[in-house]
């Protein structure tokens, strides 16, 4: 998910061991029982959860597959004048289980995003059609302006905007099933099965519009706020699936935090907690079934036999050749063009009387012909010096840069394929990809694509491979058993 830090209430020393280097001669490498492609956040959850599910089930060891040079998937950084900011999946919810979970066992640092300060515009292409105040540098009165900015919300929004919240509420409800005790819980062989156990399925039949309408939220605060936020986090408008909407929804929420130094620390370290095995910089070209094992083989001329195989990374834009053929449904991927510019805006572009009116995030409407989706500050290192982030659905040219800018000291231009399309009525790829052990993670994320539903996607999978291994399900579970409140935190949904 993109991030919504600025919204309204708003190398890690790792050792890990590099397998699979070889010449241009094919050659046959012993075989872990375990292959997984794709190092991000889906394929260290299920390295994990394969190792603490499998104390009986003897999985002797896991290899993973990634084609870049590092891990962490869409979780990654980019340096900026020195310091690090995340330019892929950037918030986690504070009621996410799995990756507080996550955290708490690495050791890392949370770092929560404090909103005080912050001001929100909503453009249209014109003016600002709705501004909040922003807070001089150094005030002290950070609490009393994000209050009254507070009114101005409520002022503009009414009570839309409770209306919105309780069914925020009552989608994250459902979603919190998925961490009670296992015997509560199934292990899904669909998507479609575990969406409708949590009672989430119907969301992604209808679109967001279609849901907010129906529950009573004003159609101002639907084609602003609402839209602001989708546009920001998954690229698209309110006609966007109505549960990945909902899920960008929650995403705006109080209390949103990041690991610090990068998020991508919880593959790494997740990785090196299962002791699996990792291949970086090690593309999977084909996965041929051979009896009952697997042939991968790789961008290295390795070759590689598994008993299991587990895709990990979207589908859609690889060119993996899988033997017998799979089916899967068409999905397009949406790709976000992320560009963070140290510098100024310029105050003239906005039809403002001086950068400081500026607000801290720059949201927009739908609206095809501007060329931007958000600006929003990343870091301030003086009045006239800052990071931003800018994410549009298309590169924006140099020269609109400099429109858009009046001083530029450095700009990274990135084009993630960040996430699914969104469209409803969702149709979704199956778990398992064939009749013996060959298994998607991805499968889960035309419902919401964020690290935690990779990681409820990924615990599911896991229990799947090691049901369908051994005829039953693992009880010797390290957390996933506790109830929601054992994990220090209470909710009152």
């Amino acid at each position: 998910m993109a991030e919504p830090d600025v919204l309204f209430l708003f190398l890690l020393s790792v050792s890990f061991t590099l397998t699979g280097r070889s010449s241009a001669t094919t050659r046959v490498v012993s075989s872990p029982s375990i292959c997984v492609i794709g190092g991000g956040i889906g394929g260290s959850s299920l390295a994990y959860f394969l190792k603490s599910y499998s104390s009986d089930q003897n999985i002797s060891s896991i290899r993973i597959f990634e084609k870049s040079g590092v891990v962490g998937g869409r979780m990654a950084t980019v340096e900026v004048a020195g310091d690090k900011f995340e330019a892929g999946a950037s918030v986690i919810h504070p009621k996410n289980m799995h990756a507080i979970r996550f955290a708490q066992l690495l050791n890392l640092k949370k770092k929560t995003r404090k909103d005080d300060a912050s001001s929100i515009g909503i453009w249209n292409g014109q003016k600002f059609i709705f501004k909040t105040v922003s807070l001089p540098p150094n005030s002290r009165f950070g609490k009393i302006i994000s209050f009254l900015n507070s009114l101005l919300v409520l002022k503009r929004y009414r009570w839309s905007l409770f209306r919105m919240h309780r069914f925020v509420e009552r989608t994250v409800h459902c979603f919190l099933k998925y961490y009670q005790q296992l015997e509560a819980r199934p292990v899904f062989e669909t998507v479609e099965e575990m969406l409708q156990w949590a009672g989430l399925h119907s969301l992604t039949q209808r679109t967001l519009q279609e849901e907010l309408a129906e529950a009573g939220l004003s159609q101002r605060l639907i084609s602003e706020l609402v839209t602001v936020i989708t546009r920001i986090n998954y690229g698209q408008d309110v006609s966007i699936s109505a549960l990945a909407g909902t899920v960008s929804l929650a995403g705006s929420d109080s209390g949103l935090w990041s690991v610090e130094g990068g998020n991508w620390m919880l593959a790494a370290g997740l990785i090196n907690h299962s002791n699996a095995s990792l291949n970086l910089g090690e593309e999977i070209l084909s996965v041929a079934r051979i009896g009952r094992m697997y042939e991968l083989k790789s961008t290295r001329g390795s070759s590689y036999s598994c008993e299991v195989v587990v895709a990990a990374t979207p589908l859609d834009e690889l060119n993996i050749s899988f033997s017998p053929p799979i089916s899967v449904p068409q999905r397009k991927l949406m790709h976000t063009y992320t560009t963070f510019v140290r510098g100024l805006l310029n105050h003239g572009y906005f039809g403002l009387n001086s950068h400081k009116e500026i607000p801290d995030l720059v949201g927009t409407i739908e609206d095809l012909n501007l060329p931007f989706s958000s600006i929003g500050v990343q870091k301030t290192y003086s009045i006239d010096d800052k990071v931003y982030k800018v994410f549009s659905r298309s590169a924006i040219p140099e020269e609109l840069l400099d429109q858009m800018f009046s001083r530029r000291q450095e700009t990274i231009r990135l084009n993630w394929a960040a996430y699914p399309h969104f469209m409803a009525p969702e149709v979704f790829a199956p778990f398992m990809l064939d009749g013996l052990h060959l298994y998607y993670v991805n499968a889960f994320e035309n419902a919401a694509s964020t690290i935690e539903t990779s990681a409820v996607a990924a615990e599911n999978v896991a229990r799947l491979i090691l049901k369908r291994l051994s005829s039953g399900t693992p009880t010797d579970v390290h957390y996933i058993g506790m109830s929601v409140s054992e994990y220090g935190h209470k909710f009152d949904l």
